[in-house]
């Protein structure tokens, strides 16, 4: 990042060639050049984004050339791109849609020249194609075949031919660092500096060292220098979104749980909302792996489509030329499009499952250290953040099983620093809202967001919600019994089943044991947990006493891992009185309170660990847990008889709490 004109960091391999069409997408003007070592080439992520150019609509967006550089060898082995036969080669591309352009050889004063023709060739196809799709009389009706060069050259060309007596041009001992010991090995210094002088320094550069005034002229001016390239800078091109109104796409809550919705197809009307005010400044796209209808945001093609460049059948859904989703069952892909996207300056959502998400895991700590890396760089402009909805999660995973159960995705964020990394559990639509109205606001960020798509009750009102959301974390004053006194237990919880679990634990002991004082403490954004000092959204010990107490149990229900709760109170003054249940990794396929269940989360568990945790209770101990144990049981039975949840699940409601003023969607 601190090289003016880049926006990729290299490094890791795989992501160059989808980073580049994620700059070219909705870039009319622009030709991304992407070089791709025959190294990089053999990842799964780079060989998979070949079929971008299936995506890239002439008409609309701008171009890549690919360059695949062909030099022979790895570290300590050779590239298989480079080994086999030319008409394979050629095949190989030739299928993937492209049409080769070759460059071979290795004299330099030959080389240079067919490159520049070879360059030029390339430029004059893009521009033929990009013309006949935009000033053509005939629509756009088939995917046009994009040039790419396969340009072939030594390993270590121009360098040492041999080093000790060894081959080193052309071979893979050129990598990286052909001589060593310069300061101990004078026969290395001597064969680096002839190196060095065999590119005639003395007719580059004056006796100052500076470039020949002959040389500079010859520089590009203004912003046709690479370095001085907005693309290369995003923030510089970045504009805010037009969002919609957060009230005209609210659920009415008349009181807590009095009616149902499914939050992220609420979530999926407010981007519908962003498309349709964005649709002149062709700067917001989402993305993800053939999941944007089954995470429920649909409700987006009823104004674009998915991007499709091949054939399109009469029985086809939702596909078009110029659709602003983008689908690939390739996360890698995925991933870079987005950066891709994000770094030139615009602004996008990505869609996946909570499991799979993890195939990019790699890919999120790369943009991590970028942005890092940014904050010391002062002539970097903020990009717009990038944002992740995870969704079709661990709790609901009904006809899927234990490979689509895996909430740790929170856990990898939470590794990375503090001040870039948000994680956000919406407990129900309208807090959903409300996060996603503000990470699409936010600059150089990483958000996470959790929500599920299954019908669940609704408990906030959109000014509750708006509350709630702005200090992250909050008592629950209507499901809380303690009337003003100190808490016998708090009840936290962060994410939608827990929420609902800790609920519906809270029904059972109002039942039971009415003169018990409990506390419901709701988490929206998980890094409140943290101390201030450690994260800017963190609450100050003070503030974390007066919702946790300094000294009584906490019965936390957590949407994943328990530890993490842990990881982020472990200096706080009552961690040792908080109890954890989230997901143990225990998963089938099941119902999705079984899930709870098999993970200890159920509102039954979640009693009996009150009834574990607060002295007075032991008189009702005995007897309500083996209530809750009798329930458990009968759980058990129900779903192996049935395939279903119990009724009293199913249809439990709570049935407590004041009336909310409702604010209807218009």
């Amino acid at each position: 990042p601190d090289v003016p004109g880049s926006i990729h960091e290299g490094g890791e391999l795989g992501y160059a060639l989808s980073h580049a069409y994620g700059a070219a997408f909705d870039n009319p003007d622009l030709v991304v050049a992407c070089v791709v070592g025959d190294g990089e080439a053999e990842t799964g992520p780079l060989s998979a984004a070949w079929h971008s150019n299936k995506f890239l609509n002439p008409a609309r967006d701008g171009a890549v050339l690919p360059i695949l550089h062909l030099n022979g060898y790895k570290i300590a082995n050779p590239t298989i791109l480079a080994r086999i036969p030319e008409d394979e080669l050629r095949a190989l591309f030739i299928g993937y849609g492209y049409e080769p352009l070759f460059v071979e050889g290795d004299d330099p004063a030959i080389m240079h020249e067919l490159m520049a023709t070879v360059l030029d060739d390339a430029l004059d196809r893009i521009r033929a194609i990009q013309d006949a799709a935009r000033h053509g009389a005939v629509a756009l009706v088939s995917r046009p075949k994009w040039p790419m060069i396969v340009l072939r050259s030594p390993k270590g060309w121009t360098g040492p031919k041999e080093v000790d007596g060894l081959k080193t041009e052309g071979f893979w001992r050129a990598h990286q660092v052909p001589l060593s010991g310069l300061a101990e090995n004078p026969a290395h210094l001597k064969l680096l500096e002839e190196w060095l002088k065999s590119y005639r320094p003395d007719e580059l550069f004056d006796e100052a060292g500076a470039p020949l005034a002959e040389i500079r002229a010859t520089a590009p001016q203004a912003t046709r220098r690479m370095s001085a390239n907005p693309h290369a800078n995003g923030g510089l091109l970045r504009r805010s979104l037009d969002l919609p109104g957060l009230h005209d796409h609210a659920i009415a809550v008349a009181r807590p749980g009095a009616v149902k919705a499914e939050s992220t197809r609420v979530m999926g009307k407010f981007l519908r909302g962003v498309m349709e005010l964005n649709d002149g400044s062709k700067n917001f796209r989402i993305v993800g792996p053939d999941e944007t209808a089954s995470n429920r945001l649909q409700d987006v093609f009823e104004v674009t489509e998915r991007a499709w460049m091949e054939t399109i059948l009469p029985e086809d859904v939702h596909l078009g030329r110029d659709g602003r989703v983008l689908e690939i069952l390739s996360e890698h892909t995925c991933q870079g499009w987005l950066e891709g996207y994000l770094l030139t300056g615009r602004h996008a959502l990505f869609s996946c499952y909570e499991a799979f998400i993890h195939i990019v895991d790699s890919m999120f700590n790369q943009h991590a250290k970028w942005l890092d890396a940014c904050r010391d760089i002062p002539w970097r402009r903020p990009i717009a953040s990038l944002n992740y909805l995870l969704s079709s999660h661990v709790w609901h995973q009904e006809h899927n099983g234990f490979s689509h159960q895996d909430p740790g995705f929170i856990d990898v964020a939470l590794n990375k620093k503090a001040d870039i990394v948000r994680v956000y559990l919406p407990p129900d639509a309208n807090t959903l809202l409300c996060v996603t109205e503000h990470v699409l606001q936010t600059w150089d960020r990483i958000n996470v967001i959790v929500a599920g798509k299954p019908p669940s009750w609704q408990w906030l009102s959109m000014d509750k919600a708006l509350v709630h959301c702005k200090t992250g974390i909050g008592i629950w004053d209507w499901a809380s019994t303690e009337d003003g006194a100190e808490p016998d237990v708090v009840m936290a919880c962060a994410g939608d089943v827990p929420t609902l679990e800790t609920l519906a634990a809270v029904q059972i002991l109002r039942h039971h044991v009415p003169e018990l004082r409990v506390r419901v403490v709701n988490v929206v954004d998980l890094m409140t947990l943290q101390p201030k000092e450690h994260h800017p959204h963190g609450l100050s010990d003070r503030d974390f006493d007066a919702l946790f107490t300094s000294g009584k149990p906490v019965i936390f229900a957590y949407h994943g891992y328990p530890w993490t709760i842990h990881r982020l109170t472990y200096r706080r003054t009552n961690h040792d009185n908080i109890h954890v249940r989230g997901y143990n990794e225990e998963g089938t396929t099941t119902t999705p309170f079984d899930m709870t269940v098999l993970n200890g989360l159920d509102r039954f568990h979640l009693v009996k660990s009150v009834l574990d945790r607060v002295p007075q209770l032991r008189s009702v101990q005995v007897g309500l847990k083996q209530a809750m144990d009798v329930k458990l049981l009968e759980h058990r039975a129900y779903i192996r008889a049935h395939g279903r949840d119990m009724p009293e699940i199913l249809e439990w409601r709570w049935d407590q709490g004041p009336d909310e003023t409702a604010i209807a969607p218009h």
